[in-house]
């Protein structure tokens, strides 16, 4: 009898540590699959080329791929000029990071229909066809952040017409008595694309745009990091400007 017993546990033994591995085999290999929480933080491509991109990517473990153009007249031809995700943000190591290039020549694209829209579909639609948001101007409305009217440079645009790609299309919004201000964001240390898209974010308009010195080339202003802004985590309303000052010195970035 103690010998069939001690068969039984044997086997029982056996059974629990084979599960136990099978169960650690499994998670471990799901792991490298899914290269569960492994994350890292996604590089600056603003003004590399494509191949400048492709090796910084290769060093920080993540990917890129050319996914639209625009067309920057002061802007070298064939360089990034926004990413998505963008630059900072964690993501998951080896996924891709999509680019948008400055394009050699000039192309036109044709004006969406955004009345109707909220602001941050109107810039989701806008960015898919080659174009920037511009200033917000805040109107009385019961509908807040909806598109009242979309206009370049001063003239009111209608679906259909044709501009230039990477023009500036500004909006005129709503915005009702309540739900009428935001918290102006922290964008220090950030270059000027991505400085922008976190004060757009936040239904606020870049104002003033002060350079160094020695910025003395639109590349340098590319590369140029924000060192001081305006009223940072401050509440304001909606469509307020915020002045941002940038350097290519990172020795005045204040300590964190």
């Amino acid at each position: 009898m103690a010998l069939k017993d001690n068969w039984i546990a044997k086997n029982l033994i056996g059974a629990v540590v084979f599960f136990v591995l099978l169960i650690a085999g499994a998670s471990v290999g799901l792991n490298l699959i899914t290269r569960h929480g492994k994350t890292v933080k996604a590089p600056d491509f603003t003004n590399l080329s494509v191949q400048e991109a492709q090796a910084l990517a290769s060093e920080a473990g993540v990917g890129v791929k050319v996914v639209d153009s625009v067309f920057v007249k002061r802007l070298q031809g064939g360089v990034v000029y926004r990413q998505n995700p963008k630059a900072g943000s964690n993501v998951k190591k080896g996924r891709s990071i999509f680019l948008t290039i400055n394009s050699v020549v000039p192309r036109k694209v044709v004006m969406p229909n955004l009345y109707g829209y909220s602001v941050t579909q109107a810039r989701s639609e806008l960015k898919n066809r080659g174009l920037n948001l511009g200033k917000l101007t805040y109107v009385k409305d019961i509908a807040t952040n909806t598109v009242l009217g979309q206009y370049c440079g001063g003239r009111e645009l209608v679906a259909g017409d044709l501009v230039v790609n990477g023009s500036d299309i500004d909006l005129k919004v709503g915005v009702g008595s309540e739900e009428n201000t935001t918290v102006v964001p922290r964008v220090i240390g950030m270059k000027y694309v991505s400085a922008v898209d976190a004060i757009q974010d936040r239904f606020l308009n870049t104002g003033k745009v002060s350079f160094d010195q020695d910025i003395k080339t639109y590349t340098d202003s590319v590369n140029a990091v924000v060192y001081k802004q305006d009223a940072a985590g401050v509440t304001k309303n909606l469509g307020a400007p915020v002045n941002i000052y940038l350097t290519l010195d990172k020795s005045k970035l204040p300590a964190e």
